[in-house]
């Protein structure tokens, strides 16, 4: 067996012990879907040579900015950079946000070599304000270079994408603010157990999920992290979601019903991803990842969009990156014991609602907008404190004492649109719930079963279709970023009857059945299942309304 051909970074036995080279030396393929199953499955994972040509080859195909800085730059400004100082005790460059750089199989050589190039990196970008994933790339890519200046230059490279359709690597703090954001969504999407046990578990569920990066730059052993990398180098940023996904599932699997191992949930996620290779193998991880039926990319950019919208209101840019994530007022946060007052939900309810509602609406705080028990038993009224106000989350309570809701994307003023007719709108961000008799969600049912539909070009919906009314040509504004259906061909209407509303009487969920129906003097009901959701009744079928409230979510510096 020829020498793997480990550069003078690498320890050769922890290399050797971490990855063995027993893989194909030689790559033809260049039609990329072939690319990508190869990618999947790991065909250049057991070949230390065969990734490097691989890594070389990817990474020279990236489309850059037309002076994007080359090893031969590297050699020009590296003594001027580093000076006389021990490379072992250069400082890291701001943008890092004091992360440890990870040693993976590096000498202490190759430790030292990373400190380097990052200080390199920093002197050439000076536009990168916030970028925490850079170590662990660059301690990666450095297994795989022939010296610093190539591991320079393919880092820049990557950086310096200029391809508006492929994001790679976030690198300002309001892009990765707004990550941690889209992976929380996510997980509210695809990992609704997980999810359930982070709230239940965790003070501030989006510190939580604002550690996701650190999962896959840093904590995964070298091993997983390549072949994660493999992945990412060919298919784009959405990889790195769904492998993070994959990781708090199988967090959730072995971790159910167990206590902590420490005192919080965060510092056990980070140990249990340290040690991974004691519940899970690579190929069992990625295959786990790609198994989560996910959105497109579009829906992915488009939730992207939307939480750096809401974060930009907020004042949190890039030029303020010193703001913490402890400033926000999340879940915990947002729902004050002191100062909430409803005459149908507990705190503790009111909490959990909120951990469903979408990333950028935690930002929030909940505000009574009206109560039967204040405002009357007027739908009238009950549009008129409501409109204006966007999302809005519908409580009733029946006189049996059952709880059920609706959380609602859309102003309903949009009602008006229809000319008084009774016509659906709103957005597939749309859910309803019950709390008593015990606690469900039901989701639009395109959430669970995306092969209903498929994503199209912005402007090939109908305009006649549900949900085209909007006039803002900023997709980022009407939103369902994520599951907007206009972004879709839906095969009927029913999968898009998310809300209606008319002077006597209110509707939520469609098709077949209505989900919630209210009469115009908000006294009676009645529910059942719909095609919009899938639902199982909320509460008992014909019910009698003791209490209804609609919330409004205010931005905690407005008030």
């Amino acid at each position: 067996m020829d020498s793997p051909g480990y550069n003078c970074f690498v320890d050769r036995d922890k290399m050797d012990a971490a990855i063995q080279d027993l893989g194909p030396k030689e790559l033809s393929c260049t039609d990329l879907q072939e690319l990508k199953q190869l990618a999947r499955q790991g065909y250049w994972a057991q070949s230390h040579a065969l990734r490097g040509k691989v890594y070389q080859r990817l990474i020279r195909d990236i489309p850059c900015r037309t002076v994007t800085p080359d090893a031969s730059v590297y050699s020009d400004i590296v003594g001027k950079i580093v000076g006389k100082h021990s490379s072992s005790c250069l400082p890291l460059p701001e943008f890092v946000d004091n992360t440890q750089v990870p040693s993976y199989c590096l000498n202490a050589r190759g430790e030292g070599a990373v400190r380097k190039i990052l200080l390199c990196i920093a002197n050439q970008f000076p536009d990168i304000s916030f970028c925490p994933a850079l170590p662990a790339v660059v301690a990666l890519l450095l297994h795989y270079s022939i010296d610093e200046a190539e591991c320079f230059e393919k880092a820049c490279r990557i950086l310096a994408c200029n391809d508006p359709g492929r994001r790679l690597i976030d690198q300002s703090f309001l892009a990765f603010e707004s990550s941690c954001m889209t992976f929380g969504d996510l997980v509210n999407k695809y990992c609704q157990a997980a999810h359930k046990l982070m709230v239940a578990v965790s003070e501030d569920i989006l510190q939580v999920y604002a550690d996701w990066q650190r999962w896959l730059f840093g904590e995964l052993p070298l091993c997983y992290f390549a072949r994660v990398f493999d992945v990412f180098l060919v298919e784009g940023y959405k990889v790195l979601y769904r492998v993070a996904l994959a990781i708090l599932k199988f967090f959730h699997k072995v971790r159910a019903g167990q206590p902590l191992e420490s005192d919080s949930v965060k510092q056990d996620i980070r140990m249990f991803v340290k040690d991974i290779a004691k519940t899970v193998s690579p190929e069992k991880l990625l295959e786990k990842a790609f198994a989560i039926r996910l959105f497109s990319r579009k829906e992915i950019q488009l939730l992207q969009m939307a939480n750096e919208k809401a974060l930009k209101q907020k004042g949190i840019t890039v030029k303020q990156k010193s703001v913490s994530l402890s400033k926000r007022q999340f879940v915990h946060l947002a729902v004050h014991a002191e100062n909430f007052r409803s005459e149908i939900v507990s705190v503790r309810e009111m909490r959990d609602i909120w951990s469903w509602v979408p990333e950028r609406f935690a930002l929030c705080q909940p505000l009574l907008l009206f109560s039967s028990l204040q405002h009357g038993y007027s739908l009238a009224r009950f549009y008129f404190q409501c409109e204006g106000h966007e999302p809005t989350l519908l409580l009733i309570k029946t006189t049996q004492k059952e709880v059920c809701g609706a959380y609602l994307s859309t102003d309903w003023s949009e009602r008006n649109k229809f000319g008084g007719k009774l016509g659906f709108f709103g957005t597939g961000e749309c859910f309803v719930f019950r709390l008593q008799p015990e606690v469900q969600r039901y989701e639009w049912v395109v959430i669970k079963h995306p092969e209903l539909t498929k994503p199209t070009p912005l402007m090939a919906a109908e305009p006649s279709a549900p949900l085209s009314h909007s006039t803002s040509s900023d997709p980022a504004d009407r939103l369902s970023p994520f599951l907007a259906t206009r972004h879709f061909n839906l095969p009927s209407k029913t999968e898009s009857m998310f809300m209606a509303g008319g002077s006597d009487c209110l509707i939520v969920g469609g098709g077949g059945g209505q989900a919630l129906y209210i009469d115009g003097d908000l006294n009676r009901g009645r529910t059942s299942h719909c095609d919009t959701f899938n639902n199982q009744p909320l509460c008992s079928e014909n019910f009698l309304i003791a209490a209804v409230e609609a919330w409004g979510f205010q931005d905690p510096d407005t008030q």
